[in-house]
C-alpha cells in the first residue's frame, strides 16, 4: 500500500512518521458510508448535533499541547503561534456551536391571518471538506465543524504536509460516539482530493491554492453541485501620508510574517506614500532585524522554516526574478546560513516594478515588496492591480479617506488601521481570483446549506 511520510522542515526534513494513502476504493466506500448517514444525521436536529459534538471540542481542548507540538513539526511554525492556533481554534469551535442554532433557525418572510411564509435551512447532504497545511489544525475545524452542525455529513481530506495531526484528528473525531458515516477521513496528495471531488458528493468546501481551487470548481461544475472556495491572496496595505508609522510598523510585521508569511490572507504588498516611503522602510527594517529566525521549538524565535523544500525554492525563484528585473533588498533575501530545513531570511524588497513575480504572484513567505504612490487614485489603482481580492488595509488619520478607499478596494475584507477584523461573527471569503462564497458567521453557516421556503395556512 502506498505511504504518505510526513518529514520536519525545520530539522533537515527528517522523517516523523507515514500514513496510507487511501485507495480509491476506501474513497468509494466512505462516500458511500457519508450517503448513507446524510438523512440520519439531518433529522436527528441541531440541538442533539451540537450535543454530539461538545466533547470532540472539550478533548481538543485538553490536548492543544499535543495538537500544537504536531503542528510545529510537521509544518515548521513557531510553537507559540502553534499554541495560539489551537487555542484560538478551540474557541471557534465553541462559538459556532453556540451560534448554530440561532443561524440556522426558520426564518418567518411574512404573516398575516391566513398565511405563514417561512425561510428553512436545509444541509446539502455529503460534503467534501479539504483543508491546507498552513493552519491545519484551524483550517480542519473551519471546514468540519459548521458543516457537521448544519446537518452535512463529512468526508475530510487534510494536506499532504501534515498527515499525522490529520491522524489526530480522525482520531478524536471518531471515538467520541459520531453514528458512522456521519465523519471520515482520507489521506493523500492533490489526486486524493480529485477524487473525492469528482465521487457521490453534494457540496464541496475548499480552502488552498487558487489553482487548485479553480482545477476543483470545474469538477463541480460538470457535477452541478455548489463548491465554496477559498483561495490565494495578494492583500495590499495602502499607507498614507498622515499615518502614524511608528504604530503602524508592528500591525505590517505581524501581517506579514506571522507563520513564515504562509497565510492566505497575510499583508503581501506595501504601497506607501512617497512621503513617509524612506521612514516605513527604516522603522521596518530595524524591526525585522531584530527578529530571530531558528528552531521552531525555541519559544525566543520569532519566525520558524517554510512547511516543505519546494515551498522554499518557490519562494527564492521569485525573489531572483525581482532581483534580475532590478529590485533592491533592504534586508534579508537568502537564506541563513546556519539551520538546515526550509527558512528563508525574512526580506524587505523595494524598486518593485508591476511585472516582478513578488508582485503579481501570491507570495507564500517572509518577503514584503514595497511601492510608492502620490495620489489617492493611484494607491486604489495599485491595490486593485492583482488577480486576487482576499484581503487589504489603509492606514491613515483621515477616515473618511479611509472610508473612500475602503469602497474602491476590490477585496473581502478591509482593516482600517488597527482594527481587525478576526472575529468568528464576521463573513471570510474574497473577491476575483480569491475564491467563492463566505465562511463564518450567520452567512458562512448558510453557504452551507439548501434554502426551501415553506407557506402554510394558519
Amino acid at each position: 500500500m502506498a505511504r504518505l511520510i510526513s518529514t520536519n522542515p525545520s530539522k533537515n526534513y527528517e522523517i516523523l512518521g507515514e500514513v496510507n494513502i487511501s485507495s480509491d476504493n476506501e474513497i468509494r466506500e466512505k462516500v458511500a458510508l457519508a450517503n448513507k448517514a446524510k438523512v440520519f444525521w439531518k433529522e436527528l436536529g441541531i440541538k442533539k448535533r451540537i450535543e454530539l459534538l461538545k466533547p470532540i471540542c472539550e478533548e481538543f481542548r485538553t490536548r492543544s499541547d499535543e495538537i500544537a507540538e504536531l503542528i510545529t513539526r510537521e509544518m515548521g511554525k513557531p510553537i507559540i503561534e502553534s499554541i495560539e492556533e489551537v487555542n484560538g481554534y478551540v474557541e471557534e469551535f465553541e462559538w459556532f456551536m453556540n451560534n448554530a442554532e440561532v443561524a440556522l433557525e426558520d426564518e418567518v418572510t411574512h404573516e398575516d391571518k391566513n398565511f405563514m411564509h417561512k425561510i428553512v435551512y436545509e444541509p446539502f447532504g455529503v460534503a467534501a471538506v479539504i483543508s491546507p497545511w498552513n493552519f491545519p489544525f484551524g483550517m480542519a475545524i473551519w471546514g468540519i465543524i459548521p458543516n457537521l452542525l448544519a446537518g452535512n455529513t463529512v468526508v475530510f481530506k487534510i494536506s499532504e504536509e501534515c498527515p499525522l495531526l490529520g491522524r489526530l484528528i480522525e482520531e478524536v473525531m471518531t471515538k467520541h460516539g459520531l453514528p458512522q458515516g456521519v465523519f471520515s477521513e482520507i489521506y493523500g496528495a492533490g489526486d486524493t482530493g480529485e477524487n473525492l471531488a469528482k465521487s457521490d458528493i453534494d457540496l464541496l468546501w475548499f480552502t488552498g491554492s487558487t489553482k487548485v481551487g479553480k482545477s476543483l470548481y470545474k469538477i463541480a461544475a460538470d457535477k452541478f453541485i455548489k463548491a465554496i472556495l477559498e483561495m490565494g491572496g495578494s492583500n495590499p496595505c495602502v499607507v498614507f501620508d498622515d499615518a502614524d508609522i511608528p504604530k503602524a510598523i508592528p500591525t505590517i510585521y505581524d501581517g506579514r510574517f506571522q507563520n513564515c508569511g504562509q497565510a492566505c490572507d497575510a499583508l503581501k504588498r506595501l504601497i506607501v506614500h512617497k512621503s513617509v516611503f524612506d521612514k516605513m522602510v527604516g522603522g521596518l527594517k530595524e524591526l525585522l532585524e531584530t527578529k530571530i529566525v531558528g528552531d521552531p521549538f525555541n519559544k525566543k524565535t520569532d519566525i520558524g522554516s517554510l512547511v516543505a523544500k519546494r515551498q522554499s525554492a518557490l519562494l527564492q525563484a521569485q525573489v531572483k526574478d525581482a532581483l534580475n528585473k532590478g529590485a533592491t533588498i533592504i534586508t534579508g533575501g537568502g537564506l541563513p546560513q546556519n539551520l538546515e530545513g526550509a527558512f528563508h531570511e525574512p526580506t524587505i524588497l523595494t524598486n518593485i516594478k508591476k511585472d516582478m513575480r513578488v508582485w503579481t504572484e501570491e507570495v507564500f513567505g517572509p518577503v514584503l515588496p514595497m511601492m510608492t504612490f502620490n495620489t489617492e487614485e493611484e494607491a486604489i489603482e495599485l491595490a486593485n492591480d492583482t488577480v486576487y481580492g482576499l484581503g487589504a488595509r489603509v492606514f491613515t488619520k483621515d477616515i473618511e479617506r479611509a472610508k473612500r478607499v475602503a469602497s474602491k478596494i476590490e477585496a473581502g475584507t478591509v482593516e482600517i488601521n488597527q482594527a481587525s477584523r478576526w472575529l468568528p461573527c464576521n463573513p471570510f471569503g474574497g473577491y476575483k481570483d480569491s475564491g467563492m462564497g463566505r465562511e463564518h458567521g450567520t452567512i458562512g453557516f448558510r453557504e452551507l446549506c439548501q434554502i426551501k421556503v415553506v407557506s402554510m395556512e394558519q
